[in-house]
């Protein structure tokens, strides 16, 4: 479509106008100018601006966003939220930090000797799940079609909606970036395209605080020259046989027959043959939930010590009851997690009323850690919560007993304390370090 006039969105006083055509050698992304409104040079240029209404929206480095809200001064700094012990890994990593070649999931030593100057931050799950509710309640008050991803990122369709909000999608989607940044305090990148996989794609492209657009016309040309580990599902090892084969490149996909993929590869050959074209028929589904909540943690050294195993325990479930309360949810089902000092993965699970509170997961998977801490030393140990389902809906009898709501208004007034004053206001006798805690595994 090169040579029409565009349309031209400013993302700061929300103008959309249309405006010169692109010159044919720079395609979609070219650099549009200033709003002619505010002069912002903050501009999106699409042919199929108006049209578009699938969007992916990915909070940017979100745990260390939040803690850099919530710290001021750590602002221009690095920042690695992860735990800090010799076996500790990064959970998130800011962009400064990111620079330096940190990641998620990498050993913390490896990261501290990457980016020796970082700050490294403990986890605070209840905190982050308090800001990506209220990122959701954002995305609610554009359309009920939000399909949640994981914590920070969602797929929307906002079809149908301009009449609503008196808006295109791309303005509203913008308009919405603003009000994150604005009431939520971090920043939010947004992708828009026609179907969940190029909407996704496209929300990695300009982050951080970022807002770019894939169309039907400029699809196939845009993905002929990335590779395909881009595609949602090839990962290593298919890349490493579609390497054998002599595809490295989704444009070789977009020239082979399907049948050819769909012998060469069964039902993947056929997904290869529609992604590599753009084609995804995959429905935003509002009903695609959350399955579980947990939280786990890795020791500095081993322990066999079951007064310290039980110590974690704790802890673990009083993150897990921060999530779940803060995330308006119940769960019926508690897990177990431990991992053996040679690597070997044991879970246990067991079904109770549902519940939210720290003390019911405790108590349903304090059993379950008895019967395994029988002498053998551990590495990790986790908790978790799922077949999870709207607060208001659980079951009223808990572990405790019927009718008894006690515990329920003391952890209540205890999490009010720590929200006011911080997690360290309020710590239960359990929470501190046992006599016996020294007992470790060599």
């Amino acid at each position: 479509m090169a040579g029409t006039p565009r349309q031209h969105l400013c993302r700061d006083c929300l103008r959309l106008f249309p405006g010169p055509a692109a010159p044919p050698d720079q395609g979609p992304r070219h650099d549009p100018g200033r709003c002619p409104s505010c002069a912002s040079p903050r501009l999106i240029a699409h042919d199929e601006l108006e049209l578009l209404a699938i969007a992916h929206v990915d909070c940017d480095a979100f745990y260390a966003s939040v803690e850099k809200r919530d710290r001021p001064e750590l602002r221009d700094q690095p920042v690695i939220v992860g735990g800090g012990g010799a076996r500790g890994v990064v959970a998130a990593a800011c962009y400064i930090a990111r620079a330096s070649g940190i990641h998620s999931a990498m050993p913390m030593f490896q990261a501290r000797r990457a980016c020796p100057q970082a700050v490294v931050v403990p986890p605070d799950m209840a905190k982050y799940a308090a800001a990506a509710k209220s990122v959701r309640a954002l995305m609610n008050e554009l359309t009920p079609l939000v399909e949640p991803i994981s914590i920070d990122e969602a797929f929307l369709d906002l079809s149908g909606t301009g009449r609503l909000h008196r808006r295109a999608p791309a303005q509203s989607l913008a308009a919405f970036a603003q009000k994150v940044e604005s009431e939520v305090g971090i920043t939010v990148s947004v992708g828009l395209s026609y179907n969940k996989f190029l909407a996704k794609i496209a929300s990695d492209l300009d982050k951080p605080r970022g807002f770019a657009v894939i169309g039907r016309h400029d699809a196939a040309r845009f993905l002929a020259d990335r590779p395909v580990g881009l595609i949602w599902g090839v990962g290593a090892v298919l890349q490493r046989r579609l390497a054998a084969d002599g595809i490295t490149r989704i444009g070789q996909l977009q020239h082979m027959d399907a049948k050819i993929l769909a012998e060469r590869y069964g039902a993947m050959g056929a997904r290869l043959h529609h992604l590599a074209r753009g084609e995804d028929n995959r429905a935003v589904d509002p009903r695609h939930e959350t399955k579980s909540i947990s939280a786990e943690t890795t020791f500095e050294s081993d322990i066999l010590s079951p007064g310290e195993l039980e110590r974690r325990l704790w802890l673990l479930a009083e993150k897990v009851s921060g999530r779940i309360k803060a995330a308006g949810l119940s769960g019926a089902c508690v897990t177990l997690k431990l991992k053996t000092t040679d690597f070997q993965t044991i879970t246990r699970s067991v079904s109770i009323p549902a519940t939210a509170l720290a003390r019911s997961i405790f108590v349903a998977g304090q059993p379950l850690l008895a019967r395994e801490a029988n002498g053998r030393a551990f590495r990790l140990i986790g908790i978790g919560l799922s077949r999870l389902e709207p607060a208001g809906e659980a079951a009223q009898g808990d572990l405790l007993g019927a009718g008894d709501r006690k515990l329920e208004r003391a952890e209540a007034a205890m999490d009010d304390i720590r929200a006011r004053f911080g997690k360290s206001a309020v710590i239960r006798g359990r929470a501190l370090k046992q006599p016996d805690s020294g007992n470790r595994g060599k």
